[in-house]
């Protein structure tokens, strides 16, 4: 695969993410500060999520998502990208 397509793959599944993860909170009828007490999170960690200026790490999104009986899990996307040998 070429590496800018490769790379342009990566970050749209990491907007998607960030997408269900903001929409969560959303739904949750939460602010940034809500989701950050409930989760025993300071705020800023959520907003540094929300605006993907840091990658999350997977326990961090782990730890937010739990109080609200969520976390995360390996999804098939529709391209197979491994073949084995």
């Amino acid at each position: 695969m070429d590496k800018i397509v490769e790379e342009k793959r990566n970050i749209d599944l990491e907007y998607n993410l960030i997408c269900d993860f903001i929409k969560l909170r959303n739904e949750l009828g939460l602010t940034q500060k809500g989701m950050g007490e409930a989760s025993n999170t300071i705020r800023e960690i959520i907003a540094v999520i929300e605006t993907r200026k840091k990658h999350p790490q997977i326990n961090t999104l782990i730890k937010i998502l739990e109080p609200f009986g969520y976390t995360l899990s390996i999804t098939k996307i529709k391209e197979k990208k491994y073949e084995p040998r």
